[in-house]
């Protein structure tokens, strides 16, 4: 026969105090005096007792496990994103469950019913492709959200993102600041929002420093890898006119882009400057460190997992908030050189 797990009457009978003092002690500990919380307490270490979620819920309590899915855990700032989600929840004494890799409808709903049989508090979703098709998904199950990673044009539920275009916007007017008067963009899958305003933002900085729209030449790559870039860079080797700038919309793009101009025997930055985007980890160890911009991930997840606990914590009937964070230029070597005029 299993051995009998250990109940609230156990933690109450030995600590001497009632059932209702156990469950304030737990639930609301700020009304228990010191002295009684902590012997409670330490009757709950030593006899090895955990509550249960699904009796908190029978009794009407909220759940204390939010849930992160990652729409796209591929993606450079997924790790950094769940960690800051964790970090929010860690601050309001609750618990994460990760979900990854809802790629398919199939996938889709069974991570959807894993949290609605679980009855979690809520859902921290990480932006990626079929973002859409998922938000409707949780509306229609009445399950709370908030997107990360994402900027939503309209106040349908609360978001944190960042302001790509702010970002795409920087890197090309540094290298119009040092000088350069034809630039490269190299972007990546078109259906990919962040990618999109990151080319915005590259255009309006030519745009507003009035050189013309020919200024910027622009290569489209399938996907956001070392490989890809490698290919833009030979492509960019065979243009008519070789730019003396490059800007990537992405760190593994931009460390392709320098193998293939290291290879042909070009130097970054004396005969091409290079910009790359997110700020990876290998950005500022690469042999030349690489200039790039920083999105904040790790604060875009601590937000919005805050803005979800703070959602689901009070029934205020408030409106949803939409957070844009600020992304950083980091200047490093790839760009410090003075181009040739």
């Amino acid at each position: 026969m299993a051995a009998r797990r250990t109940g609230i009457k156990d933690v109450a009978r030995e600590a001497g105090v009632s059932l209702g003092t156990v469950s304030n002690v737990l639930n609301r500990p700020e009304i228990v005096a010191e002295s009684t919380r902590r012997r409670v307490l330490d009757v709950i270490g030593s006899i090895g007792y955990v509550r249960t979620e699904g009796a908190r819920q029978l009794h009407g309590l909220a759940s204390r496990v939010i849930a992160v899915l990652g729409l796209d855990t591929a993606g450079p700032d997924f790790t950094a994103l769940a960690t800051g989600v964790e970090q929010a929840a860690r601050e309001a004494d609750l618990g994460v469950m990760v979900f990854t890799g809802a790629r398919d409808l199939a996938e889709e709903t069974r991570h959807l019913a894993l949290i609605t049989s679980h009855q979690l508090r809520g859902a921290v979703l990480i932006s990626g492709v079929g973002a859409g098709r998922t938000v409707a998904a949780f509306r229609r199950h009445a399950v709370p959200f908030v997107m990360a990673d994402q900027c939503l044009p309209e106040p349908a539920a609360c978001s944190v993102g960042v302001d790509d275009v702010a970002g795409g916007h920087a890197a090309v007017r540094h290298l119009l600041a040092q000088g350069h008067r034809s630039v490269v963009y190299v972007g990546g899958p078109d259906r990919l929002a962040p990618i999109r305003d990151r080319r915005t933002g590259a255009r309006r900085a030519v745009t507003r420093s009035g050189h013309p729209s020919a200024s910027l030449h622009e290569l489209s790559c399938p996907a956001l890898t070392v490989s890809a870039g490698k290919d833009a860079g030979q492509r960019i080797l065979g243009l008519p006119a070789r730019p003396t700038a490059v800007f990537c919309a992405d760190d593994l793009l931009a460390l392709g882009v320098m193998q293939a101009l290291y290879e042909a025997g070009l130097r970054v930055p004396d005969d091409i400057a290079l910009v790359g985007y997110d700020d990876l980890g290998f950005a500022a160890s690469a042999v030349v460190p690489l200039t790039t911009v920083r999105r904040p991930a790790l604060a875009m997840g601590r937000q919005a997992g805050r803005l979800l606990i703070e959602d689901t914590a009070h029934d205020t009937g408030h409106g949803h908030t939409q957070v844009v964070l600020q992304p950083e230029l980091v200047v490093r070597r790839s760009t410090l050189a003075t181009p040739a005029r």
